[in-house]
């Protein structure tokens, strides 16, 4: 019997995946959702010269190790602990710490390409692609990227052009014909929202996931 259910949420960077996830957590409590992200099986870079690390294209497929996300997830899936590791953006490299995630009903997956792989897909019971306005997302990754990466608004803007907008044409948009559901501006959605709780709910009694499981 399965231990767990897997939900992927994909999307353009600042789209709302994240609120979305969030905001299913929410209404099923932190007890019973774990949140994973993309973003930690970034690739280790640290064998490279900082220079080089940054010309890296993060929105890539190449960037992440997609073959240790799904090892970890099926473990987890499983019911067995997974230690995630935690990326330092500032390095570009994996801190060496990790964040230990143990047996959770529901899992949620988010990130720009976690529909890009066939058999990480065949993984997930719910595939969402939330769809926003580029605009919208661009002002949203110069923010976080200011604040919480401290990052320049030209250093920003030049690696929008230069590597995020050609990766989310080639790689992230196309993804979304594998959704099961498209949610427009994300987490303010709140009847998508809804419709996605209803929705899990007929999972896990498909599953017949209990608290006895």
């Amino acid at each position: 019997m399965k231990k767990s259910i897997l939900i992927g949420i994909a999307g353009g960077t600042g789209s709302g995946k994240t609120t979305v996830a969030k905001a299913l957590s929410a209404q099923f409590g932190k007890s019973e959702v774990a949140l994973l992200e993309q973003d930690s099986y970034y690739k280790d870079l640290v064998h490279l010269p900082f220079s080089d690390r940054e010309k890296v294209n993060f929105d890539h497929p190449d960037a992440v190790d997609f073959e240790e996300m799904k090892i970890q997830l099926k473990s987890l899936l499983n019911g067995s602990p997974i230690d995630v590791p935690i990326y330092d953006y500032s390095t570009h490299t994996r801190s060496g710490e990790s964040r230990k995630i143990g047996r959770h009903h529901i899992i949620i997956l988010d990130g720009i390409l976690v529909l890009l792989d066939p058999e990480l897909r065949d993984m997930m019971d719910i595939k969402l692609y939330v769809e926003t306005a580029d605009d919208i997302r661009i002002i949203r990754r110069i923010k976080r990227d200011m604040k919480k990466r401290g990052r320049t608004f030209e250093s920003i803007i030049h690696q929008y052009y230069t590597t995020v907008r050609p990766s989310h044409r080639q790689f992230v948009e196309p993804t979304k014909m594998y959704a099961d559901i498209i949610i427009p501006e994300g987490g303010r959605n709140t009847v998508a929202i809804d419709l996605i709780r209803t929705k899990i709910l007929s999972v896990l009694l498909g599953y017949k996931i209990g608290d006895k499981t």
